[in-house]
């Protein structure tokens, strides 16, 4: 089995629009909530989210290629740029048949389904849709414009799991390569959720928050008063490498990749297993594959949604894989920063994950005032400041509707 790395890291977040400002922000604990200004919310019971802040495409393209781009693809190849600069990749050196994307999203084009639609119906009907309609909504669209832009000719397609798609394209990623079948692959997800559909979907399912006078702490992961998860945009990159290749171009390491664990709760289309089944399987087997124990693990970024049963499932699942090892565990949940980037949030989580190995930092918890009852005291939620920690071992966990149960183990790379 071939070793695998991560060598290229790149993000387009509502707390920074690259990696070092999103780094930044998530230490200094800095919330991404805004009031929305993708559309008017004036009539939905949640006004606000996680937008980026003064985006403009014309800032990454030209007009004419932004037109045939859905938010989604636009924030997927920002990022992938970003990562493979990062990765001071040259493809004309480089075998592009072992090079590969597998690049995920949840949803796709939502936005550019709506307008298409809505105008359809404010034309009385006439079918009349922009020649860009199909490619802009297609979920695989993202990964092939990567493959296209950059000449890429191995493995390309685009896993749609929910909200643990993108943490599943890096663990596939890591499949692919350490079973010698390409050298790089060019991994993440992207989102761009913020649409009326969605928030009034999601409302009707009463799954997001509704805190719209105290909306910047909505997102309070583990607190006794959350009240649901606050919805965010972008994406997330990561080069996935081989240690073999890495190491002929002399290329950066940021950390080695040990293990991916892909379970499903087999329960309910929404809900989590009340005692988090599908979660325990995926950290139990990460750890199997990554073949270390438990107490191996320093630091572990939570899915931790700031939904009711959603927060306490994994906590559950968290209690059963690391019964023993809980007080030394520094636990975080960057998502009370970012909201929930749905399709990409594993992404940016894996690429916080990542950082914190490197840097020896553990980014903080914010907005959680007072912890659910439920929650053991001997749990380390890394409330309100980051903590500086020695990490070798770190965990990221992602979990989606159908099910979907996804862990990815990290460990610092030695020369």
């Amino acid at each position: 089995m071939k070793r695998v790395v991560i060598t290229g890291i790149g993000a387009i977040t509502p707390i920074g629009k690259n990696i070092e400002t999103y780094w930044q922000n998530l230490l200094k604990g800095v919330s991404g909530a805004q009031e929305i200004t993708h559309f008017d919310a004036s009539k939905f019971k949640t006004k606000f989210a996680c937008e980026l802040k003064n985006y403009n495409p014309l800032d990454y393209f030209d007009r004419q290629e932004a037109r045939k781009l859905d938010r989604f693809s636009q924030y997927g190849l920002i990022a992938t740029k970003e990562a493979i600069n990062d990765a001071q990749l040259n493809f004309q050196s480089l075998d592009t048949e072992r090079i590969g994307v597998i690049f995920a999203t949840g949803n796709g084009g939502f936005e550019t389904f709506e307008k298409e639609i809505l105008a359809y119906a404010e034309s009385n009907f006439n079918p009349r849709f922009n020649p860009f309609f199909i490619t802009k909504i297609i979920p695989n669209s993202l990964s092939g414009m990567i493959s296209i832009k950059y000449g890429l000719h191995g493995i390309n397609y685009c896993p749609v799991t929910a909200c643990a798609s993108s943490t599943q394209s890096i663990i596939q990623a890591f499949n692919y390569i350490r079973l010698n079948k390409a050298d790089i692959i060019v991994a993440g997800g992207s989102e761009a959720p913020i649409t009326a559909g969605s928030i009034g979907g999601f409302n009707a399912m009463k799954a997001m928050s509704t805190n719209n006078d105290n909306f910047q702490s909505a997102s309070k992961p583990f607190d006794k008063n959350r009240d649901g998860f606050v919805v965010g945009e972008g994406a997330g990159t990561l080069i996935v490498e081989s240690l073999d290749s890495a190491l002929s171009r002399n290329a950066k390491i940021y950390a080695e990749i040990l293990g991916g664990g892909e379970n499903s709760d087999a329960f309910h289309i929404t809900g989590t297993h009340p005692e988090g089944q599908g979660a325990y399987l995926a950290m139990k087997n990460a750890l199997l594959e990554a073949r270390i124990e438990p107490n191996k693990i320093d630091y572990l970024n939570a899915h931790a949604t700031s939904t009711g049963l959603g927060d306490l499932s994994e906590i559950k699942a968290i209690e059963r894989v690391f019964h023993s090892h809980l007080n030394s565990l520094q636990i975080s949940a960057t998502k009370s920063m970012t909201g929930h980037l749905l399709g990409g949030t594993g992404a940016i989580e894996a690429i916080a994950t990542c950082l914190s190995v490197q840097q020896n930092q553990v980014p903080p918890t914010i907005n959680t005032k007072e912890i659910d009852s439920s929650i053991p005291p001997e749990i380390n939620l890394t409330l309100n400041k980051k903590v500086d920690k020695n990490i070798e071992y770190a965990l990221s966990n992602s979990f989606g509707f159908g099910g979907h149960c996804a862990a990815l183990v990290l460990k610092k790379y030695i020369d």
